[in-house]
């Protein structure tokens, strides 16, 4: 069910060319792109955004052939939009075939700072090798350069990056965060996950893996938590902030003062949540967060564990806390997840995973959600 929200600005969001956020606003977000299985096509997910010179968006997707599961045969499909994320493309544009042994899929698009685009994505060829991989577009995602990995055969694994999650620091530096479940010293997979970054300072060419390799604890128990799927923000201090996907009744929160080198001990952070991931991006022309996960607050028993509703938060003090959230859609059987988030010049863009659990896995179906930054005026207190 989608609701339309009347909102009460309690903070005016001011960009440089003008309000990204009006006086008593409706939040009304529109899906512009649905992405359904067909025959054939069993699954679509996990994509990311990038805004060409032209003005056109692309939104890269994993569009499976083989199956529905995390290891089903897939390829990287595109769509295009001329009118700011407003309509798409009827058909597919094939972005790359599937050259690993089982799929590519989870996709990142990053614009550097140099002006080329860089594209980083899993390739999967068992459940001992799942590695990310990056080409690079100098010609606005006309032609890709071969695929280089960003971690070395020497340590070859298990690792999990999930979409829309690599960032270029201020100062240069990529950050990927990472988690690992399989590594070339244990004998069977670590579905609980170490969490890592692998960092580049020459933009890509060249990778190393982070000092500090984080696990989840109960601080007072010592029982070992999940610790999945991370995403990282730069702060306005020059700190990075990384969130975890965790099975501890929230995400996990942990900070970096080196530019991703070495990272606090993982702690619960102030966002409820099921086992899911949470997307955490910077509003251009602002100092505050936003955040699209799924909010548990007070979550109903019956919908304990699943990854409903869609809801969005923004914090005012760098994620110390955050104003209560928004729900976006509160379907009790949608799946929704893996979001990727994008701002045009009037527009908030959501790509995510929003299957139905009574017709598919949940993971089958991917939508475009657009919101429009006038309406975007904060939470309600």
């Amino acid at each position: 069910m989608l609701f339309a929200l009347k909102l009460t600005l309690l903070l005016t969001f001011v960009s440089i060319a003008s309000p990204m956020f009006a006086d008593d606003a409706a939040l009304d977000p529109k899906i512009t792109l649905r992405l359904p299985p067909t025959p054939g096509n069993p699954r679509n997910s996990e994509g990311d955004f990038i805004e060409l010179d032209d003005g056109r968006l692309l939104f890269v997707y994993t569009h499976f052939t083989g199956g529905g599961s995390d290891h089903a045969s897939a390829h990287l499909a595109g769509r295009y939009s001329s009118d700011g994320g407003k309509t798409w493309d009827a058909e597919d544009t094939r972005i790359l075939d599937n050259d690993a042994d089982l799929n590519i899929m989870s996709v990142s698009l990053l614009r550097l700072a140099d002006g080329r685009i860089a594209m980083f994505y899993l390739s999967k060829q068992s459940l001992a090798d799942c590695r990310p991989v990056v080409r690079f577009s100098s010609d606005e995602a006309t032609t890709w350069s071969p695929p280089q990995s960003i971690i070395p055969d020497s340590q070859v694994g298990y690792y999990v990056l999930n979409n829309d999650r690599v960032i270029q620091l201020s100062d240069g530096r990529l950050v990927a965060p990472l988690a690992l479940h399989t590594s070339p010293e244990s004998k069977k997979p670590d579905w609980a996950g170490r969490v890592l970054c692998y960092l580049s300072d020459d933009a890509g060419r060249t990778w190393r893996p982070s000092k500090t390799v984080l696990q989840a604890h109960d601080s007072s128990s010592g029982k070992r938590y999940l610790a999945q799927e991370p995403g990282v923000v730069e702060l306005r201090d020059g700190r990075v902030m990384m969130l975890v996907r965790s099975n501890a009744d929230s995400q996990l929160v942990s900070h970096s003062s080196d530019g991703g080198e070495t990272w606090s001990t993982l702690a619960p952070s102030p966002l409820p949540s099921p086992t899911s991931p949470a997307t955490i991006e910077r509003i251009p022309g602002s100092d505050r967060l936003v955040c699209v996960w799924n909010d548990h607050t007070n979550i109903s028993a019956d919908l304990r564990g699943k990854r409903t509703p869609l809801s969005l938060a923004v914090s005012d003090d760098e994620g110390k806390t955050w104003r209560r959230s928004i729900t976006l859609f509160d379907n009790p059987d949608g799946w929704y997840c893996y979001t990727a988030i994008e701002f045009t010049a009037d527009a908030m863009m959501l790509g995510h995973c929003a299957g139905d659990r009574k017709k598919n896995n949940g993971l089958a179906e991917t939508q475009v959600t657009r919101i429009k930054l006038n309406e975007l005026a904060g939470v309600q207190e």
